[in-house]
């Protein structure tokens, strides 16, 4: 962790939200005056869409397990010097994965393809991490080490996959056998590396949708915000002081659960993500410039 250079991580798994959490922190950072150095988890997979079609097949002959939630498709080594670099003096190195066809075409690539790796933009206040594994940590590596504020997207699971279902078939062009497939697939991964997280987090967002859900892979309509609450669960030792009485007051149909549950309509997500995740950005920000200018001069 570094207060001169802090990171905050957004992790959650495919079709969990975390694009949702982006927009939150993209308003924030624009209110504060926060200059972010973004980084893309998908830009730390080892192989591109051709190479990772190759090394499934590869596995399925061997009866391996492989997906991109585990450890053999990632470059968490990479992720995790990045990490330590930008703590250490606020630079390191960043790519992007090319998911479709236009974002492709804008920079003369195939899609499922990565750029080149390059310098992160000098001068920033903070790294800003939206992806897969911002709390990993295995035998080898501990990425959630360096993070400062570690954010969890946490869909109920039906939820998940039906949120995934849908935007991988109306967005990527997917059958929807083949994704029950990759879900499938995925699940030893997704217990052992990706659910852990949501235990290292400083605050978890799971949306609980109030229609049926019960067949995810039949479900023909992704559950709007009006048909969902949102838990909003916090660390038992917050770190940055909250006032609970006045976020509850301040965000209609909100109540505490528990002692550190908050839960909001859905129609209150982003609301409640920025007013949640404000205070604790702000704190971040005044210890990066206490500790720049100690003096206050």
């Amino acid at each position: 962790m570094s207060e001169r250079h802090p990171i905050i991580a957004v992790t959650g798994s495919s079709g969990a939200g975390t694009s949702t959490a982006g927009r939150a922190f993209a308003q924030i950072f624009e209110r504060l005056g926060i200059r972010a150095a973004q980084i893309e988890g998908d830009a730390f997979h080892a192989f591109d869409r051709v190479q990772m079609q190759a090394a499934i097949q590869r596995a399925r002959i061997r009866g391996e397990n492989f997906s991109h939630f585990g450890p053999a498709a990632n470059h968490f080594d990479k992720l995790e010097a990045l990490f330590q670099q930008y703590a250490e003096d606020g630079s390191g190195m960043r790519r992007r994965y090319l998911h479709s066809d236009e974002e492709a075409a804008a920079l003369g690539q195939d899609p499922g393809t990565f750029t080149d790796w390059e310098q992160l933009p000098a001068d920033t206040d903070v790294l800003f991490y939206e992806g897969l594994h911002g709390g990993v940590i295995t035998p080898r590596v501990n990425v959630a080490q360096h993070v400062d504020l570690l954010i969890g997207m946490t869909p109920t699971i039906n939820l998940e996959w039906i949120q995934k279902i849908d935007r991988d078939t109306r967005e990527r062009g997917y059958k929807p056998e083949d994704v029950a497939k990759t879900i499938l697939r995925r699940m030893p991964d997704y217990v052992n590396y990706v659910v852990p997280q949501f235990s290292r987090t400083d605050v978890n967002f799971q949306r609980v949708p109030l229609v049926d859900t019960s067949n995810p892979f039949h479900t023909i309509q992704v559950p709007t915000n009006t048909e969902s609450f949102v838990v909003v669960h916090f660390a038992r030792v917050y770190r940055a002081p909250l006032d609970i009485d006045h976020l509850v007051n301040s965000i209609p149909g909100a109540f505490m659960s528990r002692e550190n549950t908050l839960v909001v309509p859905g129609t209150q997500m982003q609301t409640a993500m920025e007013r949640v995740l404000e205070p604790m950005v702000q704190r971040l920000m005044n210890l990066r410039a206490q500790h720049l200018n100690p003096q206050g001069a």
